[in-house]
């Protein structure tokens, strides 16, 4: 049955589907000012304190870089960069550093480890504040992505961001207005993954 005809009478839910199905992969080096500002920031992270959480641990955080931080982190970028390769180019470092100036609102996000509650469990309740995030920035009419890599694990990087020993970073979350949109990815039929045991 069409997902439209199940919500023909919840305007609600069809509000929802359409804008889980609007969004969008963005590239953080598309999407420019403006971003959110002071109260849409805090309630996509309020999005974010909805996500299911297994004895309510929440076992993850986010970390805000401010503009008045990205030429550190663009530092931290350079040295991750460096220290995998040392024979890195001055032009390669510098596209590493510039990657920090990139989008309007960026933040990591960060896992921590806790006995009580498995792994796969704290990845998916941080994947799915995530996607609230994602899902809210949507529906303010901003773009967002999700951006991962080798350099949030190097030591600068980690020594940059203040984790404990018991923290990962797993990625960052970019948020701002889109550039330029692009066509929509192909996405797979619901048939090609899901079956009936």
């Amino acid at each position: 049955m069409d997902a439209a005809a199940i919500v023909d009478d919840r305007p609600d839910a069809a509000a929802a589907l359409a804008l889980i199905a609007a969004r969008r992969q963005c590239s953080p080096r598309r999407l420019l000012a403006p971003g959110p500002d002071a109260a849409q920031t805090g309630a996509l992270f309020e999005a974010a304190a909805a996500a299911p959480d297994h004895g309510c641990r929440t076992p993850w955080r986010f970390i805000v870089v401010p503009a008045w931080r990205r030429a550190a982190l663009g530092a931290a970028f350079a040295a991750a960069l460096r220290a995998r390769d040392a024979l890195a180019s001055p032009a390669d470092l510098q596209a590493a550093a510039a990657k920090a100036s990139h989008a309007p609102f960026l933040a990591v996000a960060v896992t921590r480890d806790d006995p009580q509650v498995a792994a796969d469990e704290r990845l998916l309740s941080l994947g799915c504040a995530l996607q609230n995030i994602l899902l809210a920035a949507q529906g303010m009419g901003f773009g967002s992505g999700l951006v991962s890599g080798a350099a949030l694990h190097a030591a600068e990087m980690r020594k940059l961001l203040r984790l404990r020993d018991d923290e990962r970073a797993v990625c960052f979350v970019a948020v701002g207005t889109v550039r330029q949109s692009r066509a929509a990815r192909t996405r797979p039929c619901t048939h090609d993954f899901v079956e009936l045991l």
